[in-house]
């Protein structure tokens, strides 16, 4: 086994965290890793610490890199490139800056307030909630480097083509007219200290947990039920990776849904494990993310029913398309 394989399983499958929690369920519950209850108790007590100690890390991580681009210096960086380039830089940028789909909004009006094309700030607000760095390490966890990267690179692609699309578009006339009248003030800001910026990543790690958790427990519950309680042959029927409607079904109900991306990788990880194309895990999981409701609600303030409707029309498309495209080719990234 390779050193990198090594630590793969180690710190990000934490191997060590299952072993460990199969010797509670065995040894200390008295209970049968084979049976139902076993295999349940195992799953949730598994992934639910396993996510929670990836979170820590990985937001107090990715808060400190964050700490040296706040909204004013992202916009900043955005102004200074135009065309198809904004747009890709933009979507880069949605990557190491992991605002939730609802907090991103008010970046949406402050970087249209400062001038920045609405393409360029759709292909940031696309990208910000899909494509965070904590989600893609929690994915590898859960399956692979190779699925990891290339959901990094299929969500990058989503993103700077559904922003090049609204660019190209011309659809300004659709953004609320107070929109473009907010002026927008440079403050110059105080240059942040090393312990600022730790108090910042803590205080960041306990403000998204307090967040997340819920979702976090609730979505590894339903993993937990599907894993081992729904029958392989019932979910096979509805969601089965041979049936061609499974991704148009994961995807439409994830739409309405509003939840956390952390709480849904596990019912995806239980999905895939239960015979369902990675694919359509993958799409139930974009769509939450992507499209949850509140962000729909909060959107509408901003944009008008035309704009907010092609938004969502074509992230939907996309990920339906990149569903069927990782049902079709994901064998190719399972080993």
């Amino acid at each position: 086994m390779s050193i990198f394989e090594w630590l793969n399983n180690q710190l990000l499958r934490m191997e060590w965290l299952s072993n460990l929690v199969r010797l509670l369920v065995e040894n200390v519950f008295g209970l049968n890793m084979q049976e139902r209850l076993g295999g349940s108790i195992h799953f949730f007590i598994y992934d639910v610490v396993k996510i929670f100690i990836l979170l820590a890390v990985l937001i107090f991580t990715i808060s400190y890199v964050q700490s040296f681009f706040p909204p004013e210096r992202t916009r900043s960086i955005l102004g200074r490139y135009k065309g198809q380039s904004a747009n890709i830089l933009g979507a880069l940028l949605g990557t190491i800056t992991p605002f939730c789909s609802c907090s991103s909004i008010p970046l949406f009006i402050g970087f249209t307030s400062a001038g920045l094309p609405i393409g360029v700030t759709f292909s940031f607000l696309i990208s910000s909630p899909l494509v965070d760095l904590a989600s893609v390490i929690l994915l590898a966890s859960i399956f692979n480097w190779k699925i990891a990267i290339a959901y990094v690179i299929v969500g990058l692609i989503l993103a700077v083509i559904g922003g090049t699309i609204i660019s190209r578009a011309k659809l300004e006339e659709y953004v609320e007219p107070f929109v473009f009248s907010n002026k927008v003030v440079e403050i110059q800001q105080d240059e942040l200290t090393t312990h600022d910026r730790l108090e910042y990543s803590k205080d960041q790690v306990l403000d998204i947990i307090k967040k997340v958790w819920l979702y976090i427990l609730i979505g590894v519950s339903i993993g937990a039920a599907i894993h081992n309680w729904i029958p392989q042959n019932i979910i096979s029927a509805v969601l089965g990776q041979d049936k061609w409607y499974s991704v148009l079904i994961a995807t439409f109900v994830g739409v309405p849904m509003y939840a956390d991306i952390f709480g849904t990788l596990p019912i995806a990880e239980a999905l895939v494990g239960k015979g369902v194309g990675l694919g359509t895990a993958l799409s139930f999981m974009m769509a939450v993310t992507a499209l949850s409701l509140p962000s729909m609600i909060m959107l509408k303030t901003v944009v008008k029913t035309k704009l907010l409707g092609i938004f969502a029309g074509l992230v939907t498309i996309g990920i339906i398309i990149i569903g069927y495209s990782f049902n079709a080719f994901g064998y190719l990234l399972m080993f």
